[in-house]
């Protein structure tokens, strides 16, 4: 039987750092979470499970496809653990584990992607990119780890549980630097211009 992993995709935040949402910022011609998501329409990941909960209307506009399923955390203001529960809860039972992505990272390849879901199997079962030296998203979790995921609250994602899992966790040398490049401010655009995507 052949690996099934989907994508989760957390695109519910406030964006306090930027007043207004940063989500739907454009970039080379779409928004921010709209480049997210083909990235991983275009994987091998399936489904796509999009969370939406600041701006869910606008932001499920710019996600509108037959091939993502939206799902709105209404309790998104209590931190980023609940979009996590959300996103997990709709994961489908018959797949091995799932791909948390951020909405904010528009720079994470499909390569990227597709490189993660060949490199899980037994003894990875808890995949990080790594891009010189330092640890970056999505990181991809089976779904023997789902029920701590969904024992977390507040705004935790689960970076604390990959330190709890050193010994499991495996490191993938990610192809390039949009594992570790999130926007955060209008600067950040600019700064990344040159970041390709695709």
């Amino acid at each position: 039987m052949s690996t099934r992993i989907a994508a989760v995709l957390l695109a519910a935040g406030m964006s306090s750092r930027l007043p207004g949402g940063k989500l739907l910022l454009p970039l080379q011609g779409k928004s921010l979470v709209r480049h997210a998501a083909d990235a991983a329409l275009a994987s091998r990941a399936s489904p796509l499970i999009a969370v939406t909960g600041h701006d869910a209307a606008k932001v499920s506009s710019a996600l509108a496809s037959p091939n993502i399923q939206i799902v709105k955390n209404s309790g998104y203001t209590t931190g980023l653990s609940s979009s996590l529960k959300c996103g997990l809860a709709a994961v489908p039972p018959d797949c091995d584990g799932a791909l948390i992505l951020l909405g904010d990272m528009p720079y994470v390849s499909t390569a990227l992607i597709d490189a993660l879901v060949d490199a899980f199997g037994p003894g990875r079962e808890l995949i990080v990119p790594v891009r010189h030296g330092r640890r970056g998203n999505p990181v991809l979790w089976g779904r023997r780890f789902f029920p701590q995921l969904l024992a977390l609250t507040g705004d935790k994602g689960g970076k604390h549980l990959m330190a709890l899992h050193e010994d499991v966790l495996y490191q993938l040398e990610a192809p390039d630097d949009g594992c570790l490049i999130d926007i955060d401010r209008v600067e950040d655009l600019k700064s990344h211009a040159s970041t390709s995507s695709a």
